[in-house]
């Protein structure tokens, strides 16, 4: 099955859509369904991209240790911040592809490959 290329324009028509809080409802019992396998999905997403590691410990280490109370503050909200971004990106990208495992069964690239 191909997978046909979106415009931008498409994509924020449909991000304009998804603001009707009814648009949301199936896909939260859907996401509520199938949040214990996401999240497993996302881990390893995660894990693999190399997001968690030792450098992500350091990184936690080093805003833990650093400075006085307002700095290591600072920090810390600013690697959850970062974190936040990470995981929202890499969750669209697992939903992105669910959503086309739903429509027609695509295996998506065996190699890891982007399409």
């Amino acid at each position: 099955m191909d997978q046909r290329a979106y415009t931008a324009e498409e994509v924020d028509a449909a991000v304009q859509r998804l603001a009707d809080p009814g648009r949301l409802a199936h896909a939260s019992e859907v996401v509520t369904h199938a949040a214990p396998s996401l999240a497993a999905v996302l881990d390893a997403a995660l894990a693999e991209g190399g997001w968690f590691g030792p450098a992500h410990d350091d990184q936690v280490r080093r805003a833990a240790e650093g400075g006085g109370l307002v700095e290591r503050c600072q920090a810390v909200e600013r690697l959850v911040v970062e974190q936040t971004r990470v995981g929202m990106l890499v969750g669209v990208a697992v939903g992105f592809q669910l959503s086309r495992e739903l429509e027609g069964g695509d295996p998506g690239p065996a190699d890891g490959d982007a399409r």
